[in-house]
């Protein structure tokens, strides 16, 4: 086997990105089977056993090549971009090492971006004594009280930060406690710093045309019993964990059940948060001057195909 140290030199690692229902994974597929290799799931919700229709996981019965990266841990067990580092990195290492060209694909651009770039994540990803005594601060002091905490200590972190989010202000003052400043760290964020060679693409089409599709792919999501899906969580105790209620399809259809909206209610939530989160996810792809756009509008699945392993040709 080759040394993967030596391989991630030079060889590039396949991103292929894009909003929700862009069609990513199809191309993704695609290339894969082209290239003889294996797709590496970049979806912060994938990784969760259980979650398959809401999360659009491709059934293992209708996978074209290996797919990685799903199915990695429970819902009601903790997972973290820093985690989803070294488990898809390990993947990624694996497949450089073995002559083969990795494909990540997904629309969860920050793991993405903890894949192919050199980010350092701090220690305090888990549960600790000082995260819960901030936690509780927070209890006592409400999200306006603990951002002026943070305004008082560090002032240029605080101004990152919007004050509604208090995860995010935990965090800046747990980093405060460990000397480091959210405003540097965020400062470098924005400066990739790659640690792998990486050829990136991101597919866009028409903003309506995508809502259909999305809107499409909820009505579809019904239909293929994403409600009993959802049940079947609650049932097995993982209703309550915080994946399952902050994955969109899910938390509106446990709303549903729990008679605080209607099922009709809940499946337009849905197309409307879906869409919402299409445009982020636009908005951060956009941010990177790397990646390469394939309008799908202007080209069929097979012509971006073909664009995108010309590309990887001339790379390398």
């Amino acid at each position: 086997m080759a040394d993967a140290s030596i391989a991630r030199r030079t060889s590039p690692v396949l991103v292929i990105a894009g909003p929700t229902a862009s069609g990513k994974s199809a191309l993704a597929d695609r290339v894969a089977r082209e290239l003889a290799t294996e797709v590496i799931s970049a979806d912060a919700m994938q990784v969760y056993r259980g979650m398959d229709i809401g999360t659009a996981k491709t059934p293992p019965a209708e996978r074209a090549v290996p797919l990685r990266m799903v199915d990695v841990v429970e819902p009601y067990e903790e997972y973290s971009a820093a985690l989803f580092q070294r488990d898809a990195r390990a993947e990624v290492d694996r497949l450089l090492g073995c002559g083969k060209t990795p494909i990540l694909c997904g629309g969860t651009g920050l793991y993405i971006k903890a894949v192919i770039d050199a980010m350092e994540f701090p220690a305090g990803e888990v549960e600790s004594p000082r995260r819960r005594a901030y936690q509780d601060m927070a209890s006592r002091l409400g999200a306006k009280g603990i951002h002026d905490e943070l305004a008082r200590r560090d002032p240029e972190s605080a101004a990152c930060i919007h004050p509604h989010n208090t995860r995010r202000v935990i965090r800046a003052l747990e980093m405060l406690d460990e000397g480091e400043r959210y405003a540097d760290r965020k400062e470098r964020f924005s400066q990739p710093q790659p640690y792998y060679r990486s050829l990136q693409f991101a597919l866009t089409m028409d903003r309506e045309r995508l809502y259909r599709r999305i809107d499409t792919r909820v009505d579809l999501m019904i239909e293929q019993g994403l409600v009993d899906e959802v049940k079947r969580l609650v049932e097995c105790g993982a209703g309550d964990a915080i994946t399952s209620r902050q994955a969109i399809g899910y938390k509106e259809i446990m709303d549903a059940l729990d008679g605080a909206l209607s099922m009709d209610e809940a499946i337009e939530l849905i197309k409307l948060r879906s869409r919402r989160y299409a445009k982020r996810q636009l908005s951060w792809f956009r941010r990177d001057e790397r990646i390469v756009w394939i309008d799908m509008d202007r080209m069929s699945e097979s012509e971006a195909a073909e664009l995108v392993l010309r590309r990887l040709e001339e790379a390398h």
